[in-house]
């Protein structure tokens, strides 16, 4: 998550629109170390910007070399390419923020908006919470994914409250795709069903939060069953990730205390479906013709119930 680095906009790929990218896009995956830099970096990005490497490693409590393995791990030459990276992003948030404010200083739905005011909101959010999404997307942890995906017999899948919309959406694009889901509907059924999972399967799990006991709780049981277990989660540090042989992280943008249920019911859930949709198109396009044959063939089921 972004914390006091600026919003990053989609365009050309300069350093200072990519370099707070390739530390969020990094972050889950870094070692504790690694992750206190990163950690540090995004909440105090204007000293990062100007601070030197002996002065980085005092604040994280990290060696100096450790700094340099960081600049590495993301993708950068130099500590000093880090620094005009993050003045650079710093700069052009500035010069860009007093219009970004004036349309969107209050994103929360008011009793007072119009139509045409909730539209440009709602766009607004949900365009940001996908592109969050692909900024902390893990093209590794995605093919591993969809390896398991491939690999299954039965592809079960766990959610509670708005992340069932994700969850639905899964179970169709799956089954259409000739793979055998099923969508744990209740607590009960959700985990006799993981207490039976078998290695031919995978439980996918998804919770915004990480926190959902049931889900936790389903992924555990699966796993210690030998099942392979998929997180989609907002929050590195969730319960969730524990049990998570493979994690994708969605946006994991806060809103104001007053609109909380409303940004957890529409974005969390539009992040979650964008991951689901990445594993199937991956998996459906490494499988081409093996999907389009099931596809034809449940479409043909599906046709003949539609009235005429």
């Amino acid at each position: 998550m972004i914390r006091g680095a600026p919003p990053l906009e989609e365009g050309n790929h300069t350093l200072h629109q990519d370099v707070f990218r390739l530390i969020n896009k990094k972050i889950a995956y870094l070692n504790p170390a690694l992750r206190r830099i990163a950690d540090y970096i995004l909440e105090n990005p204007s000293q990062c910007k100007s601070i030197t490497t002996k002065e980085l490693a005092a604040a994280c409590n990290v060696a100096e070399s450790t700094i340099t393995r960081f600049v590495k791990e993301i993708g950068l030459d130099s500590y000093q390419e880090l620094k005009i990276g993050i003045a650079e992003a710093l700069t052009m948030n500035d010069a860009s923020s007093l219009s970004t404010e004036e349309n969107y200083v209050y994103e929360d739905i008011t009793q007072t908006d119009t139509p045409e005011m909730i539209l440009e909101k709602v766009l607004y959010r949900n365009v940001q919470t996908m592109t969050e999404t692909k900024q902390r997307l893990n093209i590794g942890e995605l093919s591993k994914a969809v390896e398991a995906i491939e690999q299954a017999n039965t592809i079960l899948f766990s959610s509670m409250g708005s992340s069932r919309a994700a969850a639905v959406s899964g179970v169709m694009r799956f089954t259409r795709a000739g793979k055998k889901s099923m969508l744990l509907g209740d607590q009960s059924s959700l985990l006799m069903s993981a207490a039976i999972a078998s290695p031919e399967d995978v439980l996918i799990g998804i919770s915004n939060s990480g926190r959902s006991k049931d889900v936790v709780d389903s992924m555990r049981l699966a796993q210690s069953k030998g099942a392979r277990t998929i997180g989609i989660t907002s929050f590195e540090d969730s319960p969730l990730t524990k049990y998570s042989d493979i994690t994708l992280f969605t946006s994991a943008k806060s809103s104001n205390e007053g609109s909380a249920l409303y940004w957890e019911a529409a974005a969390s859930k539009t992040a979650q479906i964008l991951v689901l949709d990445l594993i199937y198109a991956s998996y459906a396009a490494k499988n081409f013709t093996k999907t389009l044959n099931y596809m034809e063939e449940t479409f043909k089921v599906l046709r003949s119930s539609r009235e005429k």
